[in-house]
């Protein structure tokens, strides 16, 4: 049984791209590749010759499934995305899954991905953050992707083209407001650039320099409201009503500190004088 490499390749700067990466791509007997010409390209530069290539994109992902799992039951086959990490934003994920359904081992062999990248250069939060990829071309479907995780407390991180990045930004700032950004373009190249700043400040930006190249945006999530403290009479109401109801001082204790703004170990010594206090009557 063969095994599924998943090889990050570069995104600008070939020197990104790992020895353990060009190993593995000099030792596959076979690499299915995106875009079939711009790895061609890449192995040249990295003096890989006569290396066999086959295309899987996201126009011939079923056709070629089959065939790519048949290669993986004769010997290890390297999935390259056209530039990055593959199976983020790309039908890699379809092989992935069908591979390990039919029992072969994947190993992802680790690289440069523009998310990432983006994330870590932008100064906004990355303890917890959450990858949308591209939104909807259609305002109204790209306008409720949004509302969906306008509430979020996760930075938020996207792509964009050039040419629909202005109005995507409009939409930002309309549905999440103004909140804190980073535009970043050209990662790792030599015109790479990270804009920093609040989402009507980028329009302004982008009005005086029309965007070019392909954009990562990182977005400040949702500012988390502190819910007010629950008054002693609210919680010993709610704890009364709970054990009424057949709950355990634990579920009580953890459903209440999550809403009332009394933390649990607060919520049991109470729990423990209403029940004192009612036995004793």
């Amino acid at each position: 049984m063969g095994t599924l490499y998943l090889v990050a390749t570069p995104i600008g700067n070939l020197d990104d791209l790992s020895p353990r990466a060009l190993r593995i791509l000099q030792e596959v007997p076979l690499i299915a590749a995106e875009d079939t010409r711009r790895t061609r390209q890449l192995l040249l530069a990295k003096g890989i010759q006569h290396k066999r290539l086959i295309s899987y994109h996201a126009h011939n992902q079923k056709e070629r499934e089959q065939s790519l799992l048949k290669a993986l039951e004769e010997g290890d086959v390297a999935l390259v995305s056209d530039a990055g990490t593959p199976a983020l934003n790309d039908p890699g994920y379809e092989l992935v899954r069908a591979a390990i359904q039919a029992g072969h081992s994947i190993v992802p062999i680790p690289g440069p991905a523009a998310p990432i990248l983006a994330l870590i250069a932008s100064g906004l939060p990355t303890d917890t953050f959450l990858y949308l990829g591209y939104l909807p071309r259609k305002r109204n479907e790209r306008r409720a992707r949004l509302e969906a995780v306008r509430h979020l407390p996760f930075t938020l991180i996207f792509l964009e083209a050039p040419h629909r990045l202005v109005e995507m930004l409009e939409d930002v700032l309309d549905v999440l407001g103004d909140r804190r950004l980073a535009l970043a373009r050209e990662l790792t190249k030599v015109h790479e650039e990270v804009w920093r700043g609040s989402v009507s400040a980028a329009l302004r930006h982008l009005d005086l320099e029309p965007p070019r190249g392909e954009f990562t945006l990182v977005v400040e999530g949702a500012a988390e409201v502190a819910s007010p403290r629950w008054s002693e009479a609210e919680l010993d109401r709610a704890l009364r009503q709970g054990r009424a109801q057949g709950e355990s001082a634990t579920e009580l204790a953890r459903k209440l500190s999550r809403v009332s703004g009394w933390k649990r170990r607060e919520v049991y010594e109470r729990l423990r004088v209403i029940e004192l206090d009612d036995g004793g009557r």
